[in-house]
């Protein structure tokens, strides 16, 4: 259904049996030239090389994850995570991203303040945004689904994301990250990718499978659980999204214990008949 041209796939999706090379490696063999890239597996090989490594198998980067989780009520926590995200910028440029996968971060210890750390976590997004410009990166904020709230993301609808974006004022910079993970329980999102309209900068697809074993580590193959893909990749067309659709999948029981060669394959597969 979809121009396997427009196949990204995430580094992550690999995670435990190849590294930054040899995904790269990988995925060049099977004629994917997009993807997007994990930080840790980056400073692994280290950015200058990594970037050569993209260059010379002709990559073109999505996306960098990831940056944000600036939630923190302590100051200076809070300020190491906004320096820290300066620097996911600087990488993200070095290597061609082009995004930065924001997100905004959960709850510390103990707290039960969310209101507060969704105002820490759009006052971090604001501070870095004058470095994303003068990059020439996007700030690609990611709304997660609500059951991530506490842990990773307080951001959990596209109707935040786009409330953030109307705040934040800069429609060139900062940018919204579709994932059909995250996003396909959502009432009114339909209306809301449509209001994003332009925001989009990324779409992520996988599937929710029924009885999930795990708040994030468990996500689906397409076509082996109950999100409506097409759908919400033709309402993210409709919007006037055109760019990349990028697997990404966090799966430690299953996808990631599979040999990467044969996840390719079936990634492809999968592609041409579920998204």
């Amino acid at each position: 259904m979809t121009d396997e041209a427009r196949l990204a796939i995430h580094q992550v999706t690999f995670l435990r049996h190849w590294s930054f090379r040899e995904s790269v490696e990988g995925l060049a063999r099977h004629g994917v030239r997009k993807t997007a890239v994990w930080r840790p597996k980056l400073q692994e090989i280290g950015v200058a090389e990594g970037a050569r490594v993209l260059r010379d198998h002709g990559m073109e980067v999505t996306g960098l994850s990831v940056g944000g989780l600036v939630t923190s009520p302590d100051a200076r926590d809070w300020q190491s995570a906004v320096d820290d995200t300066r620097k996911v910028i600087e990488e993200a440029a070095m290597v061609g991203a082009d995004h930065v996968v924001m997100l905004s971060g959960g709850l510390v210890d103990g707290s039960k303040d969310v209101q507060g750390a969704r105002d820490r976590a759009l006052e971090g997004i604001a501070q870095v945004l004058p470095d994303a410009r003068q990059a020439g990166v996007k700030l690609g904020i990611e709304p997660l689904h609500p059951m991530l709230c506490e842990k990773r993301a307080v951001l959990c609808t596209m109707g935040q994301a786009n409330d953030w974006c109307d705040f934040l004022g800069d429609d060139q910079t900062v940018g919204i990250v579709v994932d059909t993970y995250a996003v396909w329980w959502d009432p009114s999102l339909q209306a809301e990718i449509k209001r994003a309209g332009p925001r989009i900068c990324a779409l992520h697809v996988n599937d929710w499978l029924s009885d999930t074993r795990d708040l994030r580590l468990d996500r689906g193959m397409m076509g082996d659980g109950v999100i409506d893909i097409p759908s919400i990749r033709s309402a993210v067309e409709g919007a006037g999204y055109r760019g990349p659709c990028e697997v990404e999948i966090f799966s430690e029981r299953d996808w990631w214990q599979r040999d990467p060669d044969e996840v390719i394959r079936i990634i492809k597969d999968r592609f041409r008949t579920w998204v």
